[in-house]
C-alpha cells in the first residue's frame, strides 16, 4: 500500500461544505472558530544552516526543546519552490465550477484535488490532474521528486546522527531501492483573505502524524506552534530561502519521547492570501516504527508498540489528539485495561 492509499484508506470524514471563499464578505457561520487562550509570543523559532559544522548539534537541542526549525542551506533550488507555489497560485485561482469537478468525496479527505505519492507525479494524469497542472508539470515531476527526497534523506541523516544512530541503524531511510515505496506527499494548502480573521480558522490545532513535515510558507504570517511551558502560541515569521521543518507523530515515536511533535495551527489574514507547500516524509507504509533500540534501556524503556504508518494513520482518524495514548506501553507493555492482552509486550 503506498502513503496515497494510506492516507485514502482512513479519511477524517468532515461533511466539508463548500464555499468560494473568494466571494465572501461576512464570515458565515458555518466557518465561525473561537480562538481560545491564545498568547501571541515573539520568541523566535531556531534557524539551523545545514551546511554549519555544529547543525546537528543544533537540531538535537531545537528538536528536544522545539519540535520545530527552520532550516537553510537546503539544496532545493529556489527557481523549483518558485514554480511549485506559482502552480499552486494558478490552480487555487481557478474558477469555483472548475475546481467543484475534482471535489473529494465524503469518505475522502476534505477540500479539492487528488491525492498521489510525491513520485507519481511523474506519471500523474486523469481529469483531476488534467483540471489543474500545465507542460510545467512535466519539470515538477522530472527534478521535484528527487531533490526533495535528497533533501529530507539529508535532514533525516542529521536528525538521526543528533540521536547517536546512522542510516545503517535505520535501513529504510538510506534505501535507494523502491522508491516508488517510499512514504512520501506533497500538499498544498490556500488560506483566502478572511473578512474576520479573529472568529475563524485557518487549519485547526494538530500534530503531524508523519515522520517530519518539510513546508514552505509564501510571504504571510499564518503558522502558529505551541509551547506547553507557559508560552502560549508562538507566529513563525516566514525567513526567506528557508523550509520549515515539524516533527511528527512517528519521529516522537522513533526517538522514544525525546523529540516533540509540536501542536500547530494555521490563522488566517484579513487582507492578503495565504499559500503553503508541505511535503510530507514517512516511512516505507510496510515498515514498523518504534522506538530506536539505541534509546530503549532499563532506565528508559519503551514507551511505545512497533506500528506501521498505515496503521497510525487508522488510529489517528479514529482518535485524533488522543492516538499516541492508544499505543503507548507501560514498562514494556500495553497500556490498557485487558491485563489478559499482552500483545504489546516488548521482549
Amino acid at each position: 500500500m503506498s502513503s496515497s492509499d494510506a492516507f485514502r484508506a482512513h479519511p477524517l470524514n468532515l461533511n466539508h461544505k463548500v464555499i468560494d471563499l473568494s466571494l465572501v464578505k461576512i464570515l458565515p457561520d458555518s466557518h465561525a472558530w473561537t480562538l481560545e487562550g491564545d498568547i501571541f509570543n515573539p520568541e523566535s523559532i531556531p534557524i539551523i544552516n545545514m551546511n554549519d559544522e555544529n547543525a546537528m548539534e543544533l537540531m538535537r537541542f531545537a528538536c528536544k526543546t522545539w519540535g520545530v526549525f527552520q532550516v537553510v542551506n537546503h539544496n532545493v533550488p529556489k527557481n523549483l519552490v518558485d514554480e511549485v507555489e506559482l502552480q499552486g497560485e494558478r490552480l487555487f485561482s481557478l474558477p469555483m465550477d472548475r475546481k467543484l469537478m475534482a471535489e473529494r468525496t465524503l469518505n475522502d479527505m476534505s477540500g479539492m484535488g487528488w491525492c498521489v505519492s510525491l513520485l507519481s507525479l511523474q506519471r500523474a494524469c486523469g481529469l483531476r490532474a488534467s483540471l489543474f497542472l500545465d507542460h510545467r508539470l512535466n519539470m515538477l515531476s522530472s527534478c521535484g521528486p528527487m531533490t526533495t527526497i535528497s533533501s529530507a534523506r539529508r535532514l533525516m541523516g542529521l536528525i538521526l546522527g543528533s540521536l547517536g544512530v546512522t542510516e545503517d541503524d535505520v535501513k529504510w531511510v538510506g534505501s535507494e531501492g523502491e522508491l516508488e515505496e517510499r512514504g512520501a506527499a506533497l500538499q498544498l494548502n490556500s488560506y483566502p483573505p478572511c473578512p474576520d480573521p479573529d472568529r475563524a480558522i485557518g487549519m485547526a490545532a494538530h500534530t503531524d502524524s508523519t515522520i517530519l513535515n518539510i513546508l514552505h510558507q509564501s510571504n504571510t504570517n499564518g503558522l502558529q506552534v505551541f509551547r506547553g511551558d507557559g508560552t502560549g502560541w508562538i507566529t513563525l515569521q516566514p525567513h526567506p530561502g528557508a523550509f520549515v521543518i515539524l516533527l511528527g507523530d512517528l519521529m516522537h515515536i522513533l526517538s522514544n519521547g525525546l523529540y516533540l511533535n509540536p501542536i500547530h495551527r494555521a490563522i488566517v489574514n484579513q487582507t492578503r492570501h495565504r499559500l503553503s507547500i508541505v511535503y510530507l516524509h514517512g516511512p516505507p507504509p510496510s515498515v514498523k516504527i518504534g522506538p530506536l533500540p539505541q534509546l530503549v534501556d532499563s532506565n528508559h524503556p519503551p514507551l511505545y508498540r512497533p506500528i506501521t504508518w498505515n496503521e497510525y494513520l487508522g488510529i489517528k482518524a479514529q482518535y485524533f489528539d488522543k492516538a499516541l495514548t492508544t499505543i503507548s506501553l507501560r514498562n514494556g507493555f500495553m497500556d490498557a485495561d485487558d491485563d489478559d492482552d499482552d500483545s504489546g509486550k516488548i521482549d
